[in-house]
């Protein structure tokens, strides 16, 4: 592992960019299966049964407790905080001072002085960070996620259960009717006689849909019993487990990006920061691929407005990166949409990238096509570059090869017909994920919204 800082791996490496775009790394590794049954399986039981995701591993969960601990996520987020505290949940975006995201979490209100942010580290670590510096009463403690965990165990177990049939199975391994709430509400229950809180949640369908379901959280210890109640309740309502294949690709089908790429690696304001950074942490090891290229890092940053985030944007309150979201607001922004890859292109691709010889595209994987952490592939429209494709896969839900991008508002129309450039500059990147091949194109139709509705 690379010691140092950030700031140490960025000198090292020459640029920001050269740092993440070479990186050898490969398609994180859960440590649970990629598959219980088949990809197919598990992803259409989500939209006509229900399916259980075990995401007790793959995040990364920092609590944070102290009085101070509204203040510094109202001075650090773009959220607003009015009558935020327990049972409370927020997707929690940070940004730097130029209106760039730091990164995105799940904030759950634990207690009124307590709350955990769930997620990509990116945003977790800029808020630990400024409770470090910044004279705030806050205790901080981190749960790395299981494979960076010494021991392996983490503090907090998390399933979650989605599909129609979704709430029918936790009301019996609940043994009693559950109230409905709205979305991204948090309730305690109990299950296999253990206190258990749930968050209403979809990481897999769109809010309001039937395949919104819930996500359950308790002490670790807890985790084996209320597992076991879980599938026992789902006998006879079509609960299957999901793994890694699907849980991924049922993003896309939502809209979810990911993860933005964090506006740290510039700047000399956040020069402190990036000294403060581990040079084998989450920024050190974030690897930028698609076929969306610049020497610039900044080229890489999104605003909230670019990444669908606009409505979590409230001005209401002083944070890093207000003012200069006020003016963003007011300028000409990409808005989030799904593409619909042509058929025939993505079947020329995958034929290609197997029997194409020397000349053969970059493989397309099936179901989940994404290669780097942050997957940039560059849109155009008539030859005009219009925005860019990330996360990429394929669901029998959708049926298609899709995937969700930022296009310029102008072009973000249904119907709308653009390219997106498939593969990578010069034969490809050094990354340990992409072979020797040619770049393409590959048709597709714009959506303003779900594929899947």
């Amino acid at each position: 592992m690379a010691g140092g800082s950030l700031q140490d791996r960025i000198d090292a490496a020459g640029s920001p960019v050269r740092l993440l775009r070479e990186l050898p790394g490969r398609r994180f590794q859960a440590p649970y299966p990629d598959q219980h049954t088949s990809w197919q399986v598990e992803q259409a039981a989500w939209r006509e049964s229900a399916v259980l995701f075990d995401q007790s591993h793959h995040m990364t969960d920092v609590y944070l407790k102290g009085p101070d601990v509204t203040r510094l996520l109202s001075d650090t987020g773009v959220n607003g905080f009015d009558g935020f505290g327990r049972n409370r949940a927020k997707h929690f975006v940070a940004c730097n001072d130029d209106g760039h995201m730091v990164g995105s979490a799940v904030l759950f209100g634990l207690e009124d002085d307590e709350v955990s942010l769930v997620g990509p580290a990116g945003a977790a670590n800029f808020v630990q960070y400024r409770a470090a510096t910044g004279g705030y009463d806050v205790e901080v403690v981190r749960d790395e996620r299981t494979r960076d965990q010494a021991g392996g165990r983490r503090r907090t177990f998390r399933y979650e259960v989605e599909g129609p049939n979704a709430w029918a199975v936790v009301e019996r391994a609940h043994g009693g009717p559950i109230e409905a709430r709205r979305f991204f509400a948090m309730f305690d229950l109990t299950i296999a006689g253990r206190p258990t809180r749930a968050l209403v949640h979809t990481m897999v369908g769109t809010p309001g849909t039937a395949s919104m379901g819930l996500e359950l959280m308790g002490p670790v210890e807890d985790g084996p019993a209320c597992l076991e109640a879980l599938l026992a309740a789902g006998d006879g309502l079509g609960l299957v487990q999901g793994g890694a294949l699907a849980y991924y690709t049922g993003s896309i089908e939502s809209g979810y990006m990911a993860q933005p790429t964090p506006a740290v690696y510039t700047g000399e304001r956040l020069r402190p920061y990036r000294e403060w950074l581990a040079g084998d942490g989450y920024e050190a090891s974030l690897s930028i691929g698609g076929s969306f290229a610049s020497s610039r890092i900044e080229d890489y940053y999104v605003t909230p407005y670019d990444f669908g985030y606009g409505h979590l944007v409230k001005l209401d309150h002083d944070f890093v990166g207000r003012d200069a979201l006020v003016e963003a607001a007011k300028a000409p922004k990409r808005r989030k949409v799904w593409l619909a890859w042509h058929d025939d292109d993505v079947t020329r691709v995958i034929a290609s990238s197997l029997f194409g010889g020397a000349g053969r595209a970059k493989l397309l994987e099936v179901p989940l096509g994404r290669y780097a952490r942050v997957q940039w592939d560059a849109v155009s429209r008539d030859g005009r570059p219009v925005g860019i494709s990330t996360l990429c896969g394929y669901t029998v839900n959708m049926g298609a090869f899709c995937s969700v991008a930022m296009l310029d508002e102008g072009d973000a129309v249904d119907g709308t017909e653009v390219e997106v450039l498939w593969g990578e500059e010069g034969g490809g990147s050094g990354k340990a994920t992409v072979e020797p091949h040619v770049q393409t194109t590959i048709r597709a139709t714009v959506s303003t919204g779900p594929l899947v509705r």
